[in-house]
């Protein structure tokens, strides 16, 4: 195994929630947490990602069989954006698509939740990317119970729906995988101090206020329920087909190193290869290469 990919192997197996486990995240996952790597070397160690990163998506778009759908999410200012301009810097943009899901609209609601994910699926040979995703039908909605009115839903018991939805989103990702979408999903654990540190950050500096909004520290005194909802998802929703990984998030730079290792680690599970010549191309090739070398 490559020297970096083992690295990344290794910098990662902490951070998967096994499946059938029972999440506590104040008790399990420390999102100061960095393990042994040194911050003056985080940034050598990224580079090397990227550079895994864009080799295999250039296999994985020759081979055209398999695509890669890259779930993010995380509570407000737990760094989503930052994380995928560092660690997407490398790769080929026509080849790479970024969903940013906000509040449904109208024609959304009036169909399932799953619907408007579905549309926004990679294709074969693609990564995508999904800034907050289907998972905010067990956390935002779970938290703000209200939505749901919206959604038009049959009657069911409160406790019920979340129970179907995490079974309904399980069974649509293991067919995801089944057809060849690879599901990666990382939670960014940010702590409430830290959370407080970033959002007095963008109060303060001109440059950021456009990053700052009132409705986000208003969602602070939800907190708590924050947590337990991110802490069920993670115990009903990491399976064998689509783990969870929980990536700290306190610090920006161990952040972005540990996301590059999933991502790295999944697209090696898949193995995409350049796909070999048809017998009949390849004669034709080494009929023009003759010529072209007469040329010389």
């Amino acid at each position: 195994m490559d020297k970096h990919l083992r690295f990344m192997t290794e910098l990662i197996a902490p951070l998967r929630v096994p499946p059938g486990t029972e999440v506590k995240l104040s008790r399990d996952y420390d999102p100061g947490y960095t393990g042994q790597v040194a911050h003056s070397k985080a940034d050598a160690l990224l580079a090397d990602g990227v550079a895994l990163l864009a080799d295999y998506q250039d296999r994985l778009a020759a081979q055209d069989t398999f695509g890669v759908l890259l779930v993010l999410q995380g509570i407000d200012a737990a760094g989503k954006d930052g994380t995928i301009k560092h660690v997407m810097s490398g790769l080929n943009p026509e080849a790479v698509d970024v969903r940013s899901f906000k509040q449904p609209s109208a024609e959304e609601l009036n169909h399932d939740f799953l619907w408007r994910h579905q549309r926004a699926l990679p294709g074969r040979g693609r990564i995508g990317i999904f800034n907050r995703s289907h998972y905010e039908e067990v956390l935002v909605v779970r938290v703000h119970k209200e939505q749901l009115a919206a959604e038009h839903i049959p009657a069911v018991a409160d406790d019920g729906i979340w129970t179907r939805r995490y079974r309904e989103i399980n069974d649509w990702e293991r067919y995801l995988v089944d057809n060849g979408i690879h599901v990666v999903k990382i939670l960014l654990n940010l702590s409430k101090r830290e959370q407080a540190k970033r959002f007095l950050e963008r109060i303060d500096h001109p440059d950021k206020n456009w990053k700052f909004s009132p409705s986000d520290v208003k969602e602070r005194h939800y907190w708590d329920d924050y947590q337990r909802a991110f802490e069920d998802m993670l115990s009903h929703t990491s399976t064998k087909w689509a783990p969870w990984y929980v990536v700290p998030a306190d610090h920006k730079w161990f952040t972005r190193l540990a996301t590059a290792g999933v991502l790295v680690t999944a697209l090696d599970a898949i193995n995409p290869r350049y796909p070999a010549a048809d017998p009949a191309v390849a004669d034709e090739m080494a009929q023009v290469r003759q010529e072209l070398e007469a040329e010389l």
